[in-house]
This record gives structure tokens, sequence and C-alpha cells, in this order.
């Protein structure tokens, strides 16, 4: 089946609602007046946060579903990944511990792997009556290039708690194209597509799923490839045509002043964003012609951004805006507040406040805060905490601390990051104001003339920034149970 075929005759397709306006109410015998809401959580990969138009910065309109998301419920201004690689990022998500802690700090195809016992969001809603469903890329198995096996079919003791519906790859981009591919059901048994854009597959796995009887509140897991590059290809691939629909499109600032092939990957970029937008709007409507809208919180994130080679030789694995900062929208039950959050949030956040959102205690384990007494507490946004703890590996052996106006990084120069987890002895690398250069064009590591008045929780504090920061990044190291190390201050600028 072709996109187009797709899109006219699935009865979940027509009619997509229009950014911001309300969902028509219906009604169906799935409708539950007293349980537990539903959970849907949808992740893009390698999304851009500043695609989505509702946070101001792009006007390129194409995501309107999103936006209708955004309008209806709470919108995350400042949402942050704490790991900028698919899979350490991910299980952050799961689990509400950094990657170090859950023991996935780099890719799944170097052998690491979520631990059989973790403890993770579907492991904590199935003990409480959900059923945990999973369709699309997985990226959390361990598994390995050489061993082709272990990239597709995930055992059910690696699946996360996900232990009902399983639809999924475990890393999606080597075992699918845009328009073929295979992914693999609960008992191992492949399921295979042809002529059928990505999205829309795995989209339309998602809709057959909801469009069943439940007679359990479930946790829905979608998760799409796109707008990640096709791996083999070093390009993305959006649906036949879609890229010709954003010819010279809209630049973001932060990449117009570094090389990198934004200018020829930016226009199939866009396409990758709407044909997400296009599936976020077909699960909707179909939430409401089940009648499950009322009762179904819905969340989209991604696992980080995209820089389009502007900061390293990579699309990700870096501390810059464009590497770390994510969307994160809700909507449903708790959530249809119309309001935009400020404060600094990260990705082992999600899980707590899923679980607080639907009345279910937050294990001890997880180290990320419920974001829900921020939401409806005024006093609890004035004593939140701004600043978000990142760790990168692969790209390098990096520790990185974002507040609401520094980004401050050190990384060890001497080890290989996809072989140590973290290190004992860091140098100063980049420090970006993110009030005055929003688009981290000027790092100021190792400069001595950076004024000294800094903000931290909202109070004006006049110490040095390089030693606040550094002092704040150490702790915060600490904090997450890594090794007692040491931080060279720079003292060359280039």
């Amino acid at each position: 089946m072709t996109r187009r075929e797709f899109i006219k005759h699935s009865s979940a397709v027509a009619a997509l609602p229009v950014a911001g306006a309300p969902l028509a109410e219906s009604r169906s015998p799935d409708a539950a007046e007293e349980r537990s809401p539903n959970i849907i959580v949808y992740i893009a990969d390698q999304f851009r946060w500043d695609c989505v138009s509702a946070y101001g910065l792009n006007p390129m309109e194409v995501t309107p579903n999103l936006d209708g998301v955004a309008a209806r419920g709470v919108a995350f201004q400042n949402a942050v990944t704490n790991q900028p690689l698919c899979s350490p990022s991910r299980a952050c998500l799961f689990t509400g511990l950094y990657a170090t802690q859950s023991g996935v700090w780099t890719l799944t195809d170097s052998g690491v792997g979520l631990k059989p016992d973790a403890i993770t969001l579907a492991t904590v809603l199935r003990a409480k009556g959900y059923t945990a469903n999973y369709i699309g890329k997985w990226h959390l198995a361990p598994g390995s290039h050489s061993k082709l096996s272990t990239l597709g079919f995930v055992p059910r003791e690696y699946r996360g708690g996900f232990l009902d519906l399983w639809e999924a790859s475990n890393v999606l981009e080597l075992t699918s194209h845009p328009y073929h591919g295979t992914l693999w059901n609960g008992d191992g048994e492949p399921m295979r597509f042809k002529g059928i854009y990505r999205v829309d597959y795995i989209t339309q796995l998602a809709v057959k799923f909801l469009q069943q009887k439940h007679g359990k509140p479930f946790l829905l897991v979608i998760s799409q490839l796109e707008p990640h590059f096709q791996n083999d290809l070093q390009a993305f691939a959006p649906p036949t045509g879609y890229g010709k629909r954003y010819a010279n499109p809209f630049v973001p600032q932060d990449l117009r002043f570094f090389p990198g092939d934004w200018d020829r990957q930016l226009a199939n970029y866009y396409g990758d964003i709407k044909s997400i937008d296009d599936s976020v709007g077909t699960i909707l409507k179909t939430l409401d012609e089940r009648g499950l809208t009322d009762n179904t919180i819905f969340m989209f994130v991604s696992d980080h951004g995209c820089h389009f080679r502007t900061r390293n030789q990579e699309y990700k694995r870096s501390p810059h805006e464009s590497s770390i900062h994510i969307p994160l929208l809700f909507q449903g039950p708790g959530f249809n507040q119309a309001r935009m959050v400020r404060e600094l949030v990260s990705m082992i956040d999600v899980t707590p406040t899923l679980l607080d959102a639907v009345g279910v205690k937050v294990p001890a384990s997880m180290v990320g805060q419920s974001l829900m007494p921020m939401i409806n507490q005024p006093e609890a946004r004035k004593a939140w905490r701004q600043e978000v703890f990142i760790q990168i590996s692969q790209s390098m052996v990096a520790r990185a601390l974002r507040t609401d106006q520094w980004t401050y990084c050190v990384a060890d120069p001497d080890l290989p990051g996809g072989k140590y987890p973290s290190s004992s002895h860091y140098v100063e690398y980049q420090m970006y104001n993110l009030a005055a250069d929003p688009h981290q064009l000027v790092n100021l590591a190792g400069r001595r003339d950076v004024p000294s008045l800094v903000h931290y929780l909202g109070e004006r504090v006049d110490v040095e920034v390089a030693a606040h920061l550094r002092r704040r990044l150490l702790a915060r190291m600490e904090e997450a149970g890594e090794p007692r190390a040491t931080i060279k201050q720079r003292r060359l600028y280039p």
C-alpha cells in the first residue's frame, strides 16, 4: 500500500484534527468512566524541539497536530535529555535514572543493554493492573553489528517490562528502510512491510491496537525512527514528495553560522517532521473515535535533537542546545491546562511524572522528580532546581551542566567515548552564556573576562562563573553515583 492509499483508505487517517481545535466528543463501548487513565508515550527520534511551531521559533508550520497538543495541554519549553544519544536517552526515559545508573551509557549495539530486572515505567504500571505495550524502535537490548540477529528480535527478558503487545525492532534503522523492512512480534515472528512508509506502518499498528477493546488501562509506547536519518544512506528520507514541499526552507539560527550538511538535508528533515505530525493526528483522531480521549494521557517526546554535523562529525552527541534540547508535550487528565512551562526539566523526570499523574507511587530507586507539583503548584515552581545534569558518550567522555543561563561542559581528551562510561579527570571544554548567546557561537571556556554575576535558584550570586559551575557539576556527578573526579581549568582560549 502506498502512502497516498493509506491516507485515503484508512479510517484512522481521514480528517486529521486542526491544530489547537478541541477534539469532537464521541462515545464508544470502550469508553471508561472510572478506570485509571491510559497512557500513550509517543517518541520521535532526533526531533529538534524548535520544529514544533508552538514553541514560537519556527515559521514552517509543519506541526499543526503537535501544536494542538501544546494548546490544550502542558508544553515544556526547556526540556533537556540527560544523554544526547538514542539508547542511553531511552533508558533515562523509562527508568528515571541517569544512563550510568541504568547501565545503558552508550549504544546497545556495543553490547550494553537494559538489565532484565530493571524497574521501569512498564514494570511499575503492570504491577498496578495496566497492560504494557510497545510498537516501533526499542534500541535497549544488548546487540552487536557482527551478530545481526540481535539487531531485530528482542528476547522477553530484555523488553523492559513491556510484556503484552510487542511489535518492535531493537535497532529499526538497521532492519528497515523507508518503504520496506521488518519488525518482530512477541513470539519472534517477523512482521514485514513493503510499499507503505515506515511511519505510516507503525501508526497503522498503533491504530489497530487502539481499535481493540481493552479490559484494563493500557500503557502504549509508539516509537518512530523518523526524523532520524537512514543510516546506510546518511540522509533523511521523508515520504515520497514531502521533501519537495519544503524546498528553500527556514534555517534555524544556530545552524546558519557553521558548516554542516543542513543546506542539503533540511528540506527532507522537515518532510520527516511533517510525517510524524500526520501520525500524531491519526493517533489523536483514533482516540476520539474510540471515546478514549478524555481518559488517556498523550505525551510526545524525542530522545535528542539534531545539529546537522555543525558541532561535530555526527548529528548529536554534543552539549549544544541542538543536541540536548527536546520537545516535551502532554495532554489528557491532569494536563489540559493550556500552559507553557518554562522551568528546566529533563528526561529522567518523565516516568516519575507519568506515574504520579495516574496516582501510582514513584519507586524510591528513581532519581527523577515528578513534574506534577510544579505544574499544579506555583510555589513548587519557585523551589525547582534550575539545572540539568548531562552525560555524553561515544563522541567523547564528557559531562555537562545546563542551567537557566549557562551550559558548561567538561571532557576527558584522552579517553575514547565508546569504551569508557566515565572518567576521573576532566578538562573544561565549553561554556556558553545562553542569555547573551542563545545560539552558542562564543565558547567562553578559558576566558577570564566573563562577568562574575550569575543566577541560581532565582537569586543573584556574585561568584566567578566557571568556578561556580564547576562546583555544581561535580556535585551532580556525585549525586549520580559517579567516581570522584577532578576538573582542570582551561588555561588557553581558542
